[in-house]
């Protein structure tokens, strides 16, 4: 299953990143995918980020945040080098990243968007994100994750 399934896992592959993949089932009726996630797993919800598509200044760009908190819209918006920062509409953030929303995975993205990654994730090894659709995880390294993406950290949760 590591290298099929989506553009994220099949990037990870190619550019031989040790990664792991985790599958559960995914409830729709789920209100949160990201805490669906965490549980189903059986990690902590601060080791499991969620990939949100903000607009900087009229850009697209991508924050990393751990599912229990919330993108801090300013904080994001000052890392990127912006001045204002609301989020993407839905639809602009599937056409960006091939990605059906609660499965947009930060990496294999149709459109390369700039990312910014919370400081939290540092203080892990690995992190968990999705691989690119509901009730798939792709477990790895933050650094490797920062370093795939060109993305940068910041303190980008509230």
């Amino acid at each position: 299953m590591a290298g099929k399934g989506t553009p994220a896992t099949a990037l990870l592959t190619k550019k031989g990143v040790t990664h792991r993949v985790h599958a559960y089932d995914h409830d729709p009726r789920a209100e949160s995918f990201g805490l669906e996630a965490a549980e189903a797993l059986g990690q902590s919800p601060d080791r499991v980020f969620k990939t949100l598509v903000a607009d900087v200044d009229g850009n697209l760009t991508v924050g990393v945040v751990p599912v229990t908190g919330q993108l801090d819209l300013k904080a994001l918006a000052a890392a990127a080098g912006g001045k204002k920062a609301k989020m993407a509409e839905i639809a602009a953030a599937e056409r960006a990243t091939g990605y059906v929303a609660g499965g947009i995975s930060p990496l294999g993205q149709k459109k390369r968007l700039p990312v910014v990654i919370d400081t939290s994730a540092q203080a892990f090894d690995t992190v968990f994100c999705s691989a690119g659709r509901r009730g798939l995880e792709i477990e790895l390294s933050p650094d490797e994750l920062a370093n795939l993406l060109g993305a940068t950290f910041a303190e980008i949760s509230a």
